[in-house]
């Protein structure tokens, strides 16, 4: 009989030492596929897709969550702004009707979908495509939380594709409500720039959290390192590493939206985004300011460390350094010779014994602090 029949290959590979290495990684879901194909990367946060449709002018505003997405084309012509919020990405089919309904290029759709997709901004025939994270500080998990959002910019309406249930854009969603000031009175240029700008304000947030917790370590590494732990600094690290890597690329995004034309974004509303990307840029000076400080941080902290254990090493040695000749003395007498004067005196061992070690620690004691080793 064949060692393949009572084998089987899912067996050896699994025995195979070189495993771990070679099929470690997992492919990409879309590896292979064509370009536009609609592929879903990310976790799956809610059952349900939720559609939410804000619709208004300067004088009225209407409010609903559209079941079917058949039902989007009514806006898609319409001569009022339209805001189209979806909450879901992970029906595939649900948001490729989106596209047909709405006329989106499969390539945007492909981007919608992937959550690791590198925020960066497309200028197409008749919209433009913003993908960027919205980012949060969960105060609860003490992490920074990320989550994709892609934003189609067309002239009369602004589509809106989150990971999951639940946004930051309430403010929002009240200035549009109130009617008061600008909001209503504008595009949907001016839509798109409201939740960017919003966006963007929670960049500041995140960051304000993040340079309280490096204060607090900026204050105890000096005082009580003791209370630090290298996991809290490491985790700080990792949270701005993570925040350049999504707030970089925004910068440029809006770099680009600057100097490219478009028909999307009116000059008045240009002005606007100018100032949000100031806002970005100033984001980024401090994560690199916030990186710099945490590095100093760590060094200062592995200092202290290196410090505490000199001084643990300095007093075992001279603890060490005092017994050296306090152990030559025992070993000296405690060798079995048969003809040792000093074991004929009377007093031998309390007086000759105990004063030769007392007298030799004091001048051991002396000499060190001569040295200032104490």
């Amino acid at each position: 009989m064949k060692i393949s029949d009572k084998v089987s290959y899912k067996t050896l590979k699994s025995l195979n030492p070189l495993n771990p290495i070679i099929g470690g990684k997992k492919k990409r879901p879309k590896t292979g596929l064509a370009p536009g194909s609609i592929i879903y990367t990310g976790k799956i946060h809610a059952e349900n897709v939720l559609i939410e449709v804000i619709d208004y002018t300067d004088g009225k505003i209407h409010e609903v969550n559209v079941l079917h997405p058949e039902e989007l084309i009514n806006y898609s012509h319409n001569k009022t702004v339209t805001w189209i919020n979806i909450q879901g990405l992970h029906d595939t089919e649900l948001i490729s009707k989106i596209g047909e309904m709405l006329d989106i290029h499969p390539l945007t759709l492909e981007d919608v979908v992937d959550t690791g997709q590198r925020p960066k901004m497309e200028i197409y025939d008749d919209y433009l495509y913003l993908t960027l994270k919205m980012i949060n500080y969960n105060q609860e998990l003490k992490k920074v939380d990320i989550e994709q959002a892609g934003i189609i910019v067309h002239a009369n309406y602004v589509i809106c594709f989150q990971e999951r249930p639940g946004d930051i854009f309430d403010s929002v969603r009240k200035r549009l409500r109130d009617g008061k000031g600008r909001a209503r009175k504008r595009g949907a240029d001016y839509l798109a720039y409201m939740l960017l700008d919003l966006i963007i304000d929670y960049y500041y947030e995140t960051l304000d959290e993040i340079w309280n917790r490096i204060e607090y370590l900026d204050d105890q590494v000096v005082r009580r390192p003791e209370r630090i732990e290298l996991k809290d600094i490491q985790q700080l690290k990792r949270d701005l590493l993570q925040l350049r890597r999504y707030i970089y690329p925004v910068k440029d995004a809006l770099q680009g939206l600057e100097n490219k034309e478009s028909e999307v974004f009116t000059e008045s509303t240009l002005v606007y985004l100018r100032d949000t990307s100031d806002h970005v840029k100033q984001v980024v000076d401090n994560i690199d300011t916030y990186r710099e400080t945490l590095s100093n941080i760590m060094d200062i902290y592995l200092s202290q460390l290196s410090i505490k254990m000199n001084e643990v090493m300095k007093v075992l040695t001279i603890i060490a350094t005092i017994f050296i000749p306090l152990t030559f003395i025992a070993g000296v007498y405690g060798m079995n010779f048969e003809h040792m004067p000093e074991l004929s005196w009377e007093f031998a061992y309390p007086q000759g014994f105990y004063i030769i070690i007392g007298v030799t620690t004091l001048l051991m004691i002396i000499y060190i602090k001569t040295k200032r080793w104490l």
